[in-house]
């Protein structure tokens, strides 16, 4: 998706409407300043402790949550033990996994804080500390006299600004995240702790129990949890892993309900959800739906299937690219469930009707005109500039589907990118990133096999090679077709880690230089890049720039008619609540829970639904200790609940009305996830979570994790774990 698409514009604090704490609690993701305002609303939902706690970052239960950088997590011990999904953790799971020691198939438990293994080498915790206004700061010197790309550049420099002095703080990580398409912008600060170790994750017929098959889908039985644990050197400052680091100490931690929650209950989750999509205009939408979506889902069935015939039959192979396949199939499926969803709820419908009403409001009034008219038609006309674009885009980027050459080609610019200062450098690209692509480099050596990649890079190009010619790179095809594929995999060292690492820092003449065919490669294109790199940046400002406008005029519009405006998700942290509902469908009903009877039912032993052995003998047996539900009578698993969620939202703690952990979000129904682009709707859209009870009864009664659930103070039911290997 271009640009303006990924990097949607967002709903500040600030902008909250004074009608909000009317709006729906099954609606909205809620930053941490606007709880306030929604106390009265979120009270009468069931919400017990003090509405204007959920508002400070340093305080009981928000100073608990933590990011993953693309999964949201908590704390739940004073040891620095955090909590997320099972598929959060995929990826430290299948680094540390080989087909003789197969964590991902059998799980993973450390008996001691010795035993905890480093996670995968990119795996970080943020804990959010600082959210302040810089609207004014990212706004000096732009003005409407500047072209696109000039545009950019300001901001941009005006954001290096502003993340180089919050990062004169130690092991601090900031950025600038911005909201209504400019109209404001908000910097955030994080401890950023580089020490992460795996700590604890099922076996993969609980953490994935129902697999593909089950997944967007309810009734789920699935365990999606695992455990991280934070470490920091002694002095209590972040580095990265050390024999002698401790582990960190968090401001707080959650506290485990003792009872879980019921149907009708309130429930709140917290996190980090990455994006969302409800404030584009009607042509964007069309775009997206009648075009973008269709290729992409296409292209990345296609490279599931590629993934999966690659590596069969080679057990290895299947554990070194299973994170690589599951998201592509997780995401494949969500986009199934977008195109089907706009149709049945007649968003392109809904979308012009809402539309129109604003734009109507717009030209009924001479001064709004004015204001906002202008920014209106510029943005119609950046719509059809970019769609056009992104969709050359996704072909286009196919060619990182060969991991070394995607690996090199960040080598290549990393080494141009320091003939400059650091100041002028391109995101990512500073020195503040050079550990972040360190770790990217060192992954591969766990999750790279030239046979499959070569596989994989064949199929992108005969892809790729759809392109009409005047939108394929030609440098980049002469090259390949000089050098072939056979010497390209064959010939070069850059699979060799030492090798690898050996480039990070060489000057870019020496690439010039190089005979490596996949570093001449890198080269052939880097010019192509650069052209088109240039041009998305002129894009992105001219967008900016009607789109902060027009988002303003929205902003007065709903203010106007006296319907609240949330923000869209952007990846900051945000709040959503809701009730422990089921759902009515045509011919259906869907209760609230899921229980360990029908994951006994689903069980097969083979494939996706194979269980442990343990956990089938213990649910045979009707052995749930105190974790059974009392209105079911039984164990539950999951629960669906009206809370709006989103990708990033996964691992985010599930809270009570006390505030107390109750869960674990991991999913929602494929029916709702089209709520990306539009409100939630009662009769479609549940989020799914893991009941915090069956992941406890797993722990205890499963994996003899009794070391665990006393750090988490939690008694054992089960002796065999309550005293045994716990760390004094």
């Amino acid at each position: 998706m271009n640009s303006s698409m990924k990097y949607l514009a967002q709903a500040s604090a600030a902008a909250l409407l004074s009608t909000a704490a009317a709006a729906s609690a099954n609606e909205g993701m809620w930053m941490p300043g606007q709880t306030a305002e929604l106390g009265a609303a979120m009270r009468a939902d069931g919400l017990q402790i003090d509405p204007a706690q959920l508002s400070r970052l340093d305080a009981y239960p928000l100073s608990a949550i933590v990011s993953l950088d693309g999964c949201s997590a908590s704390f739940v011990s004073p040891q620095g033990l955090v909590a997320t999904n099972h598929h959060c953790v995929l990826g430290s799971i299948q680094y540390n996994s080989t087909e003789s020691q197969d964590y991902l198939t059998n799980g993973f438990l450390a008996k001691s804080l010795d035993e905890e293994l480093p996670a995968a080498p990119d795996s970080r915790i943020y804990v959010i500390e600082d959210m302040r206004d810089v609207t004014a700061d990212m706004l000096k010197g732009v003005s409407d006299k500047l072209n696109g790309f000039a545009r950019y550049e300001r901001l941009e420099a005006n954001r290096k600004a502003l993340i180089a002095v919050c990062e004169e703080q130690p092991n601090r990580r900031c950025g600038v995240r911005f909201y209504y398409g400019g109209a404001s912008y908000y910097l955030e600060q994080k401890l950023e702790i580089e020490d992460v170790r795996l700590v604890y994750a099922p076996a993969l017929g609980i953490g994935n129990f129902g697999g593909e098959t089950d997944n967007w889908m309810w009734p789920r039985h699935t365990g999606d949890f695992g455990f991280y644990r934070a470490y920091v050197a002694p002095d209590g400052s972040s580095r990265p892993y050390a024999r002698d680091n401790v582990p960190y100490r968090p401001k707080s931690w959650l506290r485990i309900a003792s009872e879980g929650v019921q149907e009708g209950d309130f429930v709140m989750v917290a996190g980090f959800p990455g994006a969302t999509y409800r404030f584009l205009t009607a042509g964007e939408m069309e775009f997206n739906f009648a075009h973008y979506e269709p290729l992409q889902q296409h292209l990345l069935s296609n490279y599931a299937s590629q993934i999966t015939q690659a590596t069969a039959g080679n057990r290895d192979a299947q554990i070194g690219y299973a994170p690589l396949l599951q998201g592509v199939e997780n995401y494949e499926k969500k986009l199934a469930g977008d195109l089907a969803g706009v149709d049945a709820i007649g968003l392109s419908a809904r979308k012009a009707t809402e539309e129109k009403a604003y734009r109507d409001w717009v030209a009924d009034d001479p001064a709004r005109q004015a204001r906002y008219g202008a920014a209106i038609r510029e943005l119609d006309a950046m719509v059809a500039e970019n769609s056009q674009v992104s969709f050359e885009g996704l072909r286009q980027g196919l060619l990182d589907s060969a991991q070394m050459l995607s690996s090199t080609r960040t080598l290549y610019r990393w080494a141009k990118e320091h003939e400059k200062p650091d100041d002028d450098r391109e995101r990512g690209f500073q020195d503040r990133d050079r550990n972040a692509i360190a770790d990217r480099l060192k992954q591969l050596e766990r999750r790279y096999l030239s046979d499959v990649d070569r596989k994989l890079f064949e199929a992108a190009l005969e892809e790729y090679r759809r392109l009409d010619a005047k939108d394929r790179d030609t440098a980049f095809e002469t090259a390949l077709e000089q050098i072939g594929l056979d010497r390209l995999y064959g010939d070069t060292k850059l699979d060799d880690t030492a090798t690898r690492f050996g480039w990070l820092d060489k000057p870019a003449a020496a690439f010039e230089a190089s005979d490596d065919p996949f570093i001449r490669l890198a080269v052939a294109l880097y010019p192509g890049d650069i052209a088109a790199e240039r041009a998305e940046k002129d894009r992105v400002g001219r967008t900016q720039a009607a789109r902060a406008t027009y988002m303003r005029g929205l902003l007065a519009y709903r203010q106007a008619v006296g319907r609240p405006m949330y923000p869209d998700a952007n990846g900051s942290l945000r709040l959503t609540w809701g009730k422990v509902t089921g759902q009515t469908r045509d011919g259906q009903i869907w209760t609230p829970f899921t229980t360990a009877e029908g994951l006994l039912a689903k069980h097969t032993g083979k494939g996706e639904f194979d269980a442990p052995v343990a956990a089938i003998a213990a649910i045979r047996a009707k052995d749930y200790g105190p974790y059974v539900a009392p209105a079911q009578g039984t164990l539950p698993v999951d629960f669906i609940s009206t809370v709006d969620i989103t990708n990033g939202n996964s691992g985010s703690a599930t809270l009570n009305g006390r505030g107390e952990f109750v869960g674990l979000a991991f999913d929602g129904v494929l029916e709702g996830v089209i709520s990306d682009w539009a409100a939630p709707i009662a009769d479609r859209t549940r989020s799914i979570h893991v009941d915090s009870r069956f992941i406890l009864w797993t722990m205890d009664k499963i994996d003899d994790a009794g070391r665990l659930l006393k750090e988490m103070g939690v008694r054992p039911a089960s002796r065999s774990g309550a005293d045994r290997n716990v760390d004094k």
